[in-house]
């Protein structure tokens, strides 16, 4: 996923109301930018941050900068966190029609946001007369405590709970139910839940699995410039 125009670096002064971000950028002016993450963002919102922001020239904006990428350091280097959950269903899309992923590929079509459950919808249908219906649920990762190790959720999550229970009701179904978490980062070789921030949430995880749905990471590569989908990393489902 290409960014419209390469991102502008700044500093982060604070993250308040959860949705916004003053922000400064490096030729001193002082904005505020929306913050697209519903998540508590641990660990990535320490004032004083090196941040990147992009910017619509949209008259129908009411804060023209969005916030999009962080600099984290955990002692083996610096590096870029997307923190934008909105980014996370395109980058997929992107990388199942590029055929990057091996356990997606060969599907006619590929759908988004398509209800399905009880009054849901899922991030991506994959349709197709041989395979069959593939329902894939995608969120986004950015949580990181110790080097590597990539986490989620970084808050508890109700909704996310929800989604798991009916990708279960999808396998028992007899289609494919997938949960693919995308991890908005390149330092991440592994991920497992964050159990201790929703133990609900790892433990409906550990009851979809056994009931069908398949469990898939993928880290980033992210630049100024673009994000997208690299390598898949395993996930350790307790």
């Amino acid at each position: 996923m290409k960014f419209s125009s390469p991102l502008k670096r700044g500093r982060l002064i604070k993250r308040y109301k959860r949705f916004l971000a003053d922000i400064e950028l490096a030729d001193g002016q002082i904005v505020t930018a929306s913050c697209p993450n519903t998540g508590s963002m641990m660990g990535l919102c320490s004032p004083g941050s090196a941040v990147w922001v992009s910017e619509s020239d949209s008259p129908t904006r009411k804060y023209r900068h969005t916030w999009e990428l962080v600099e984290n350091d955990l002692g083996k280097g610096m590096a870029l966190v997307g923190i934008n959950t909105g980014h996370p269903n395109k980058i997929v899309a992107e990388a199942i029609a590029a055929n990057r992923i091996g356990k997606l590929k060969g599907y006619a079509s590929l759908k988004r946001e398509q209800k399905y459950g009880k009054a849901s919808r899922i991030d991506i249908l994959l349709e197709d007369e041989g395979k069959g219906r593939a329902y894939v649920e995608i969120k986004n990762v950015h949580l990181m405590r110790q080097p590597g190790l990539a986490e989620f959720p970084d808050s508890v999550t109700a909704r996310g709970v929800k989604h798991l229970e009916e990708l279960g009701d999808m396998a028992e179904d007899g289609h494919r139910a997938v949960m693919m978490f995308l991890v908005q980062r390149s330092d991440a070789t592994r991920m497992k839940p964050a159990g201790d921030i929703d133990p609900t949430y790892a433990e409906a995880l550990t009851r979809a699995s056994g009931r069908g749905v398949e469990v898939l990471a993928y880290r980033c590569e992210i630049s100024p410039e673009e994000i997208w989908l690299s390598k898949s990393i395993p996930v350790k489902i307790s």
